[in-house]
Parts: structure tokens; C-alpha cells; sequence
């Protein structure tokens, strides 16, 4: 980031502007490859794709600082880069990077609330908070994953707030405060029921469905050492799951993988290791994260032939 980034207020415009005039034609051009970057995260992983993502939001920065526009199109085009300062620090953390990571996060979260936009602020600092819950900032990443909630707002798209409430869940789970985190789970569900056909959500939210609900219910019931609910919300969820979305499939199975070990079922969490495994996935370093705390967690189990075998290979 600091290649690009002006010392100061990184999205201050240059007192004289020698760029190009911009107008929403060419915003409309940045946002299709902003989602094209977004389900480009679906196939290809972290340490593979921070290259493009890091162009893409160097282009867009570069753009807002010396291009010349109105105030409305400035504004969407802020909000153009929370959006794609978002993604861009989802695949920086992906690829292990979560310092880089959280400098663009800061970033997008300065442009979402300079253009106006609550949810899409919520959304970049849930996907903070997600991280800081995930590298040990237990008590930081519950305070955001609550403050990018109210960010949204009480009126924010139902699908929104069901994803900022999983996020505010697993914050409290990581922080080994049960109660909040079942309470926040069922707020999620609620939120969720209220979505419909007719009910319009920014298109980042594209991949929100009860289906991602259930998959984080079941982390938390994991997380919580409860495998008797955990293991046939995640069977039920894997057995419908898009296999060329690996990524999410390998991190998926190494939840099953340790609810099935919680439940003193070695040779079932061996089998299910060994399919997260055969994914692969080494441009992702959460998948790697995940693969070396399902290993260990089988080590307990060596005696078991399944899981010797799999701790040798």
C-alpha cells in the first residue's frame, strides 16, 4: 500500500487536477471489475490474486485523487473503492498478509463513510473485525463487528444485517462468550427471514444466502465444542455445496473434520481430512491455517490406523 498511498489523508485530492475528466460512465466501468474481482474470489485464492487486486484499487485511487468529476460522481466513486478496498483486503488476508490487510480495510472504510454509505462502512469493517477475530484481537474484533452493525443501520438491507450479525457471532464465539454469540446467531436468522424476491441488496452481497448462515452457526457450535449440532448442519450444507468454489469447500470440511473429532469419531474426521487435503488450495493461507489446526487437533487420535496413516502422508 505504500507504493500508491499519499502520507495523510490517503483519499485527499490534489489541490491542482491534471487527470482526465471522469464521469459515471467510467465508474460503471470500475464497479463491473470490482464484482469481477469479487467472483474472481470465488475460484482463485489469496496469494494468487492480491497482484490484480492491488492494481485495481492502485487504478482506482489514483483515479479519485486526480481525475475531475462533480461531487456525484466522486461520490460514487468512493464508493466504488470501499467496495473494492473490501475485497482487496479479504484477499490480502486470504494470503496471510493481514497488516496490508488491514490497511486497505482502514481504507475502504474512510471512502465508504466519505460517500455517505452506512452499510457498505459496515460491511468493510465486518470484514475487519472477521480478521482480528481470527488473529487474536478477540476483545477488538467484538467492539467493530458491533460498530459496523450500527454502522448499517436499523434500515439496512435484511441480508446485510444478517451478515453483520454472523460476524458480530463469531467475534463473541472467538472470545469464548457464548450467550452473545447464540443470541447474535438467531438475530442473524431473523434478519435473514425478512429478505425476498422483491428486496434489493448491493450486489456484494450476492452470496449471502441461510445456506452461509448455517455454516456459521455450525463453526460457532464447533468453536463451542458442540458437534452434535455442528456435524449435521455442515453434512447437510456440503452435501448441496458448489464443489468449484475449493476454497470454501476445504475450510467447510476442516470444520466437519474437528466437530467429528469432538465427537470421538477419529475415523470419520480422518476420511473428511483426507478430502480437505486432496483440495489443495496452497495459494490460501486461512486453508493452510485450517489444515494445520485439524492436524493437530487428530494428533490426540494417533493410536487410530485412518489418522496415523494421515499424520505420516
Amino acid at each position: 500500500m505504500a507504493d500508491f498511498l499519499p502520507e495523510g489523508d490517503p483519499l485527499s485530492s490534489l489541490s491542482a487536477r491534471s487527470g482526465r475528466r471522469i464521469g459515471s460512465g467510467q465508474v460503471a466501468d470500475l464497479a463491473q471489475r470490482v464484482h469481477g474481482l469479487r467472483l474472481a474470489d470465488d475460484v482463485v485464492y489469496g496469494k494468487d490474486l492480491i497482484g490484480p487486486a492491488l492494481r485495481e484499487l492502485r487504478a482506482a485511487v489514483k483515479l479519485y485523487r486526480e481525475g475531475v468529476h462533480t461531487d456525484e460522481v466522486g461520490r460514487e466513486l468512493l464508493r466504488t473503492i470501499g467496495e473494492l478496498a473490501q475485497i482487496a483486503g479479504w484477499v490480502a488476508s486470504d494470503a496471510g498478509d493481514h497488516a496490508e490487510a488491514e490497511r486497505i480495510y482502514r481504507l475502504g472504510m474512510s471512502a465508504a463513510r466519505a460517500a455517505g454509505d452506512g452499510v457498505l462502512s459496515g460491511n468493510v469493517a465486518g470484514s475487519l473485525a472477521y480478521q482480528w477475530s481470527n488473529t487474536g484481537r478477540t476483545a477488538d474484533a467484538v467492539g467493530l463487528a458491533r460498530a459496523a452493525l450500527e454502522d448499517a443501520g436499523l434500515d439496512a438491507p435484511p441480508k446485510a444485517r444478517a451478515l453483520y450479525l454472523d460476524r458480530v457471532a463469531w467475534a463473541h464465539t472467538r472470545a469464548g462468550q457464548d450467550r452473545p454469540a447464540m443470541a447474535a446467531l438467531g438475530e442473524a436468522a431473523e434478519a435473514l427471514a425478512e429478505d425476498s424476491a422483491g428486496t434489493e441488496s448491493p450486489s456484494y452481497l450476492y452470496w449471502m444466502d441461510a445456506g452461509e448462515l448455517q455454516v456459521m452457526e455450525a463453526r460457532v457450535y464447533t468453536e463451542l465444542r458442540r458437534p452434535l449440532r455442528a456435524v449435521p448442519l455442515l453434512t447437510d450444507v456440503l452435501e448441496r455445496y458448489d464443489a468449484s468454489h475449493s476454497r470454501e469447500l476445504a475450510l467447510y470440511l476442516s470444520w466437519l473434520a474437528v466437530a467429528y473429532a469432538d465427537a470421538n469419531e477419529p475415523e470419520a474426521a480422518a476420511a473428511t481430512t483426507s478430502r480437505m487435503l486432496a483440495l489443495g488450495q496452497s495459494g490460501s493461507e486461512r486453508t493452510a491455517e485450517r489444515t494445520r489446526i485439524v492436524l493437530d487437533r487428530l494428533r490426540a487420535f494417533r493410536d487410530v490406523p485412518e489418522v496415523a496413516e494421515l499424520l505420516v502422508s
